[in-house]
């Protein structure tokens, strides 16, 4: 491997290294344990015909061209997504800051402090402007929170209308039309019937269960909905509205007047357009449907010792837990984005954020004044940002539209001839007299150059907002830069991520997120693109999709692909969505049921009840292979009915299966398609392929198998790859002219993820990205001999090996000690490591991924960390530690509790916090104990202001 290429850099395992760990494992070669680990039947015959691999500098080059081709262009276009001003502080240390992009979901809570207050920040800020009681810490985007929030009302609808059948949801005809593409995609397969109509013509029948409303309108028109949500509620109906969060500042919040459900997009918090995404939807609720409410939610708890502490709360209503009877299959979200969007709402605080409302507010006002006196005609009687102009006789919207881009300014153009206008933070006297100048030329007359902007307000009384927002003190606090880094580090301080140790987690693949992948997303050329731009405008970005689209096509052996879903289960939900419409193209729509292995990707049965089909389990044999007896007993049982199956490969039990070939021909055989997860995609690559198994349809993670950040909980990309017959059902976009089975707000989904991938693959290219995924299952049947002889190993493949992950056992220690598998977690603290999956897919068990990407050095300080817990553990079994007073039961150690005068343990201070000689030279010091699980679960504070007195 040249050393100038990036697989030198990526891949932490070098030619000595291999050596010396292929002689732990057993085998000769490298070639010999892949050889081992994978059926011959289904390795590739060839490599991969990507493109020949650039250097770091080569890339640099070929992404500045790219960006080049991109024009940037003032947008009005508006309808979701406005130019703002991302502050420096928060680009520099949190966008730009690997702390933060490298760290995972929270669920280790005492290592993840500074992410949960971070975010807790994000709800308090949403809680306040919407006016509801409770919100999550983040959704996908708009569209899908719009969906999910009619999925919600579904399962609220009272008794009598579930036994009425009542399916209706009624559609204000003035949403945004990739809103109610999205909302028709994900209602159809659940029996729900939106109705589209006007509000204010809406008569309530007994068939409506709830409706969707948009604050300010998609024309940009702010409706008093007040006596609408009246009538709403008195027919037994919710209601769900859609609102600007900007607007909330100046305009009463839906929380005032009703609504049962505040949902909508977060972007114009300091998140750039990224081409579409990503950026933070948001959520909020009342607080009695908080176990209905989708997306993960951050509490108040308290450590064992009482100190205040943050957590994820009601975590039993995630999809991988409750599985098929889960209420949404949400699960990375855009936990990076939220946070950014918490962080913005706290440098500007509430007089900021009013003043930065008030100004665009201001600009409306007065653009709309200029353009009546040049004869133009302002449609909306109330408005926030957004105003549609009819023309004046004489003058067309191509006129418009030719002098506009003449000045490089994109403007929204109605079906009808309307011109819509959407300011932003942008927005600045230059621009308000470019684009005035705009209309003027368009309609023969001169413009007269403005000076200021003077304070404006267009908004009625009974619009206008009255109550207070952001009145908590850490909105009032950090306004100075200064203030404000230094915030933004004490935070990051108190979290465990990728650049402080390996993350271990099986199933997640935490490798590296190179900076040569990270950095073209600071360009300007792709943060501030409007993803409704024309086609010319956006060549560079398209160029690298289409680019990106043909790699991934190869790598997974398919046909067609599409990049929109913007989380791996919106690509699980695509992918079956698609295999649903290709179904009832051929006939064959009646199928409604999907096998499932319990060795699948957790998420993989809510994704197929939101598709609207109904599960079937096939069990696993002791060995953690699918049950092929029963396989085909329930394939055969099901015939007729079956849709598909969907497998994970390899499976969560870390083993590649060798009847993989078979299990497709069985599925096939009986007309239904195979659905392959790609969540463990990174054994794959280059060594086997969907495609080449048999598969129809697969998703990747490209937040787990192709390098981009998880980002504390997202953002991810879930694009999906499917065979020829399935491409002509991929997801489509209004942009494309057919929105059919649109799955994301934007058509490229969140298309600013998607320059670290296509940096990862063509600075990789086919050689780095094979041995990437050899060094893989190199690393992770290492750890796997390391820890034979102590944990053991719960699954082996039929010859004995791993694939990229193993599932250490942990039942036994529990057996003998009463250890638990969560002990040994928290014990890693200690260590400064982030713990393994826990009790998943097995119960009591760890599972442990190690990537490509960590060093020999770093693989065997793991391995000595873990044996140095084993060896604690057997202290407890010998009866030398206290059963009821040990370091492992009362991990992990915060620093507060070491430097106490008070030390009450039967171990010493240093046994707890510094056991191993590598510790002393690199602590992460926790400042939490142990937090407790079911106190934040019994009371829910989801804001700043909660307390528990």
């Amino acid at each position: 491997m040249k050393n100038d290429l990036l697989a030198y850099r990526h891949i932490g395992i070098n030619e000595k290294d291999e050596k010396q760990m292929l002689q732990k494992i057993g085998v000769g070669s490298l070639d010999e344990l892949i050889d081992k680990t994978l059926p011959p039947n289904i390795r590739l015959p060839q490599p991969l015909a990507l493109p020949e691999a650039m250097t770091e500098y080569e890339f640099g080059q070929h992404i500045a061209e790219l960006a080049a081709k991109n024009k940037l262009y003032t947008s009005y276009i508006g309808m979701g997504w406005y130019n703002t001003i991302t502050p420096a502080v928060i680009q520099r240390n949190v966008f730009e800051n690997p702390v933060w992009y490298t760290s995972y979901t929270p669920y280790q809570t005492e290592v993840s402090q500074g992410r949960l207050e971070a975010l807790m920040n994000f709800q308090t800020a949403i809680c306040d402007l919407t006016g509801m009681p409770l919100a999550n810490c983040s959704l996908l985007d708009e569209a899908t929170a719009a969906a999910e929030a009619v999925t919600m009302m579904y399962a609220l609808r009272p008794r009598d209308m579930q036994k009425s059948g009542a399916n209706v949801v009624f559609v204000d005809e003035n949403i945004f039309p990739q809103t109610l593409a999205v909302m028709t995609t994900r209602t159809i397969p659940q029996g729900i019937c939106l109705r589209v109509g006007k509000c204010d013509e809406m008569e309530f029948s007994g068939d409506v269960f709830a409706c969707v409303l948009q604050y300010p309108n998609s024309n940009g028109n702010v409706e008093n909905y007040r006596s609408f949500v009246e009538k709403a509620h008195a027919a037994n109906c919710k209601v769900a509205v859609a609102a600007d969060i900007l607007s909330l500042a100046l305009l009463a919040p839906p929380g005032e007047w009703g609504a049962d459900i505040v949902f909508g997009s977060t972007q114009r918090l300091g998140t750039p357009m990224f081409y579409g995404g990503p950026s933070a939807a948001y959520f909020a609720t009342r607080d009695e449907y908080k176990r209905n409410l989708p997306g993960r939610i951050i509490g108040w708890s308290k450590d064992k010792y009482g100190k205040l502490s943050y957590r994820m709360a009601l975590q039993t209503r995630e999809q991988h837990i409750k599985r098929e009877k889960a209420t949404s299959n949400i699960c990375t979200a855009q936990a990076l984005l939220a946070i950014m969007a918490g962080y913005y709402a706290v440098y500007h605080g509430p007089e900021g954020i009013h003043a930065i409302a008030s100004r665009i507010h201001s600009i409306a006002v007065l653009v709309e004044k200029q353009l009546c006196k040049l004869g133009y005609r302002q449609l909306n009687e109330q408005y926030f940002d957004t105003l549609r102009l009819t023309l004046p006789e004489g003058i067309s919207a191509e006129q418009i539209r030719t002098v506009a881009l003449n000045h490089q300014i994109n403007l929204r153009y109605f079906d009808n001839g309307d011109i819509g206008i959407s300011i932003d933070e942008t927005t600045d006297l230059e621009a308000t007299n470019i684009l005035l100048s705009v209309f003027a030329i368009a309609a023969g007359k001169e413009c007269t150059t403005i000076q200021d902007i003077p304070d404006g307000c267009q908004i009625k009384p009974e619009l206008k907002r009255q109550s207070t927002y952001l009145t908590h003190e850490v909105f009032n606090r950090y306004h100075t830069e200064t203030e404000m880094m230094r915030y933004i580090k004490r935070l990051d301080r108190k979290d465990i991520s990728l650049a402080h140790s390996m993350i271990s987690l099986g199933s997640c693949t935490m490798k590296l997120n190179a900076a040569a992948e990270m950095l073209p997303l600071s360009r300007p050329e792709f943060m501030n693109l409007h993803p409704l731009v024309p086609e010319d405008q956006a060549e560079g970005f398209r160029e690298l999709i289409h680019n990106l689209g043909e790699a991934l096509k190869t790598i997974t052996g398919f046909a067609g692909v599409s990049i929109q879903p913007n989380s791996g289960a919106a690509g699980e939900y695509t992918g079956l969505r698609v295999i649903r419409s290709y179904l009832e193209s051929i006939g064959q729509g009646h199928r409604n049921k999907i096998l499932i292995p319990t060795s699948a990707h957790g998420t993989n049965p809510a994704s197929a009840i939101q598709a609207g089909f109904t599960t079937v389990t096939c069990a696993c044999d002791v060995q953690g292979n699918v049950d092929m007896d029963d396989l085909r007993s329930k394939a055969e049982a099901n015939r007729d009915d079956l849709a598909a199956l969907m497998i994970t490969y390899p499976s969560t039990h870390g083993i590649f299966e060798t009847e993989i070939v078979e299990i497709c021909r069985i599925i096939h055989a009986c007309g239904a398609q195979v659905y392959m997860d790609g969540a463990n995609m990174n054994a794959q690559v280059g060594l086997t392929n969907p495609g080449f198994i048999g598969a129809d349809v697969c998703h990747l993670n490209l937040h787990k198998t192709f390098a981009s950040p998880h980002g504390g909980g997202g953002p991810g990309v879930g694009p999906i790859c499917v065979a020829k017959h399935l491409v002509p059902f991929l997801p489509g976009h209004d942009l494309f002219g057919n929105s059919t089975n649109a799955v994301s707000s934007a058509p490229f989904g969140s298309a600013g993820i998607l320059p670290i991938t296509y940096g990862y693959i063509r600075m990789m290219g086919a050689e780095g990205l094979t041995r990437a995924t050899k060094i893989a299952i190199l690393n992770a049947n290492y750890l796997a001999a390391c820890f034979n002889d102590t944990y053991g190993i719960v699954y082996r493949g039929a010859t004995g090996f791993v694939g990229h992950e193993m599932i250490l056992e942990c039942r036994k220690i529990h057996e003998e000690t009463g250890i638990t598998e969560n002990d040994i977690a928290k014990r890693l603290m200690d260590y400064g490591y982030h713990a393994p999956t826990l009790s998943f897919p097995v119960h009591g068990t760890l599972m442990i991924e190690p990537t490509e990407s960590e060093s020999l050095a770093e693989l065997d300080n793991f391995v000595h960390v873990m044996l140095n817990i084993w060896n604690e553990i057997q202290e407890i079994k010998e009866g030398k530690a206290d059963r009821n007073d040990n370091v492992l039961i009362n991990a992990p150690h915060p620093e507060y509790e070491v430097v106490s005068q008070n030390w009450e343990h039967s171990y010493s201070r240093e046994k707890a916090v510094y056991p191993i000689e590598s510790v002393r030279e690199n602590k992460f010091w926790i400042n939490v104990a142990r937090v407790d699980n079911t106190l934040g679960d019994r009371k829910l504070l989801p804001t700043r202001y909660g307390t528990f007195e």
